[in-house]
């Protein structure tokens, strides 16, 4: 028996929502302008659910931001949803940094203080920011670079358009796009769709970034 001997298959978002039309009896023949619409609407808050319930590691990015002397606070992309690693570079040498919060920052004494960058403040505001502390001093060319994960690209069926999601994540996105669709079209087969899409979800939700695990055994004196 030969193998296709190919990997292509990733169906337009139109054909994936034709498929969830299907998972509630939908037939292709009976969908009207008003299903589009709805289907529309529906991967695009779709997608949105994702990005709120966790990362995406497919839209992680790593942006790169030089640093000025003396100043503390630069822009994020809009489209950023969360910050993850931030590191500085000094030219010869990374250094990671770590987050504290707005109180943390609030509650310097010399927030002005410049130095070497050791933590972040990210202000998720609808214009978002990265405050730094130290304030970047002049004993170096700083470079802040970042690991973020993104806003998924929009969902569009012109022209064919693909979900911007990989391979792995074709059924668990059909399964919850079917689910949304049964809220408006087929009421009665909601929990069913829901169940669905929770185990196509959990699957995919497995196939994570590889990583080293260490369990350090606690040597300190035990005490009663």
């Amino acid at each position: 028996m030969a193998n296709s001997g190919t990997y292509n298959f990733n169906p337009p978002l139109g054909q994936l929502t034709l498929n969830a039309f299907s998972r509630i009896g939908v037939k292709r023949t009976s969908i009207l302008a008003e299903h589009m619409e709805n289907a529309w609407m529906e991967s695009n808050l779709l997608q949105a659910d994702w990005s709120a319930d966790g990362i995406t590691w497919w839209s992680v990015e790593l942006i790169t931001q030089a640093l000025t002397q003396g100043v503390a606070t630069y822009s994020v992309p809009a489209n950023i949803i969360s910050v993850l690693d931030v590191y500085i570079s000094n030219g010869s040498s990374n250094r990671l940094i770590f987050p504290f919060s707005r109180t943390d920052y609030a509650s310097l004494a010399e927030p002005n203080t410049q130095g070497f960058p050791t933590v972040f403040w990210y202000d998720r505001a609808l214009s978002p920011s990265l405050t730094l502390w130290p304030v970047p001093d002049s004993n170096a060319t700083y470079t802040m670079s970042y690991y973020a994960y993104t806003q998924q690209q929009d969902a569009t069926f012109r022209q064919g358009g693909n979900a911007a999601i990989p391979y792995w994540w074709l059924d668990a996105y059909t399964a919850d796009l079917a689910h949304r669709l049964s809220r408006h079209h087929a009421p009665a087969l909601e929990a069913v769709r829901k169940q669905d899409k929770i185990d196509a979800y959990g699957k995919a939700c497995k196939q994570v970034e590889p990583e080293q695990m260490f369990i350090t055994a606690g040597l300190s004196g035990y005490y009663r």
